[in-house]
């Protein structure tokens, strides 16, 4: 019979060893299991062990500074780091050696190892800086030079095949691991665990399934213990075949969820972001009127009743706000790569989370589908984009940010839209009387003649059809055959001086010049009936 232990979070601490290989699937706010990350970061303070693992875990976690002290860890494999700075850090100081896989590939490859496979075979990623043609993931010279000795050794982590069945590949290979460290809301006494508290569905029984594959151990934080057997099966997200450890939280009220307006709940997540109340909408607060509205107005204009979206982490997560002002997200189907279906997308912290959500996929079957069909419409963010159209969204001015899964969704997605400011850093701007005016520029460029790192490939998204469409404060572009198209610019805006001398390329400039954006799109309220009238 087997039977989870249950034991406290300092035993779990003391479980791990110099040199383990640590799997781990949260995401953002969500999944990641506190209590004993605390433990583990304070015997190693007090002992200096263990040292010398490795991190792998696809999603963020904002809560992983308890693994950031130095010599704790050796390697980091993950899609996103920003949520992280403490571990960003390190990095960027190339204090620790890491790679960047997207987050889709990442789940898929575990998935792959749960059934005995060492890895996964994928488009997703050609001609990006994980490209081994390129950077192969690497994010700084450790990591480069750790790639050339695991190259030498034919065991690089990313690999490129020039010809399955005629068509090129990346092959993503996974590591041996040793532990798992996950977190659900119940646990019966023999170890079956289900995750109602969290706001979305993760990976959990997929990674349990590939640690469990090389004898590793899987450890799960719980909100409280059941007797044996009385947990409705079909709530159960890992049965205990795949749990070796249970650590019951001391105090679950700490616990990081979704935030709730204060006093409105007794733990601090908001139950209309687990599905199990419907909040009103009438909570949702407007967004505030500028151009970083007038910009997300715009993009919505591109999306159609029915469509199926995904709208992406920082600004684009807040379409769902204008489209809620606008009364039509009800019209639509949001998807987020979290595997929230339906209800209105959370901003900020709660990125992933869905209030009044519909439906919670599996983490790892989200992206099948988002690799497999993908949603309509896309909108992401504009870090940076060069020449040909192609977006970095990795490694900014130094600083690591990541790739998430934007690699998979936008790889995947019918039509690609993307949002942001035309120049940063110091960028002072409002609207007046229908007006952009900008009253400082910023101090760099996001269009530039080439970027550092590329996350997205323009060329082989127009290869393969895909519509591109870049939003800025100041104007619209659209890509296609003949590059990238300046075909819209805003009320108040100078060609020549806020545009053309604010880029480091040319554009195509149709004939008769760019016409301007709609008018209505720049008043605090949607002019001309809004996005109803259009949907008319």
């Amino acid at each position: 019979m087997n039977l989870a232990r249950i034991i406290s979070a300092k035993e779990a601490a003391e479980l791990f060893v110099d040199g383990d290989i640590i799997l781990s699937e949260p995401g953002g706010r969500e999944g990641w299991p506190d209590e004993i990350g605390l433990a583990l970061e304070k015997r190693f303070l007090e002992t200096g062990h263990p040292r010398d693992m490795c991190f792998v875990h696809g999603a963020g976690v904002m809560a992983g500074g308890c693994l950031a002290h130095e010599g704790m860890l050796k390697w980091d494999i993950t899609s996103h780091e920003s949520t992280t700075p403490p571990l960003a850090k390190a990095i960027e100081e190339d204090k620790l050696a890491a790679w960047y896989m997207p987050l889709g590939v990442m789940l898929q490859m575990y998935r792959e190892q749960g059934r005995g496979m060492p890895g996964v075979l994928t488009k997703v990623g050609l001609g990006t800086f994980m490209d081994p043609r390129f950077d192969g993931g690497c994010l700084n010279p450790s990591a480069r030079k750790i790639n050339e000795e695991l190259k030498a050794q034919n065991k690089e982590f990313i690999k490129y095949i020039p010809d399955f069945e005629g068509e090129e590949y990346l092959y993503y290979r996974g590591l041996p691991y040793t532990k798992a460290l996950l977190r659900g809301t119940i646990s019966d006494e023999n170890g079956n665990v289900t995750s109602e508290n969290e706001a979305f569905n993760l990976a959990l029984s997929i990674v349990a399934r590939a640690v469990k594959r090389y004898g590793g151990k899987v450890i799960v934080q719980v909100e409280a213990v059941a007797k044996a057997g009385s947990l409705d099966p079909k709530m159960v997200k890992i049965p205990r075949n795949l749990v070796d450890y249970i650590v019951v939280a001391e105090y679950p009220e700490k616990i990081i969820h979704g935030l709730a307006p204060p006093g409105m709940y007794k733990y601090n997540y908001w139950h209309g972001f687990t599905g199990r109340i419907k909040a009103p909408l009438s909570g949702i607060k407007p967004m505030k009127f500028g151009p970083e509205k007038v910009m997300l107005r715009r993009a919505c204009m591109e999306i159609e009743r029915g469509m199926i979206c995904n709208f992406g982490i920082g600004l684009p997560s807040y379409s769902g706000s204008v489209m809620s002002e606008e009364g039509l997200m009800e019209q639509i189907t949001v998807v987020s790569e979290i595997g929230s279906v339906g209800g209105v997308p959370g901003g900020g912290p709660d990125f992933g989370c869905h209030l009044n959500v519909e439906a919670s996929v599996d983490h790892c079957e989200t992206f099948d589908w988002l690799d497999g069909t993908g949603v309509d419409v896309g909108i992401f963010g504009l870090p940076e984009a060069q020449e040909d159209g192609s977006i970095n969204t990795s490694y900014l001015n130094g600083v690591t940010l990541g790739v998430g899964g934007f690699a998979n969704i936008a790889a995947g997605a019918k039509m690609a839209i993307f949002v942001g400011t035309f120049t940063t850093k110091g960028l002072e701007e409002t609207i007046e009387d229908g007006k952009l005016v900008i009253k400082s520029e910023g101090r760099l460029k996001k269009l530039v003649k080439k970027c550092l790192q590329l996350t997205f490939d323009a060329n082989l998204a127009v290869k393969n059809g895909k519509k591109l469409m870049y939003i800025t404060d100041r104007c619209v572009f659209i890509r296609d055959e003949r590059g990238m198209v300046l075909t819209e610019i805003a009320p108040g805006v100078d060609l020549q001086k806020d545009i053309l001398e604010q880029m480091e390329f040319s554009p195509v400039i149709p004939e008769g010049g760019p016409k301007l954006m709609p008018a209505e799109i720049f008043q605090p309220v949607w002019g001309n009936g809004g996005l109803k009238a259009i949907w008319q």
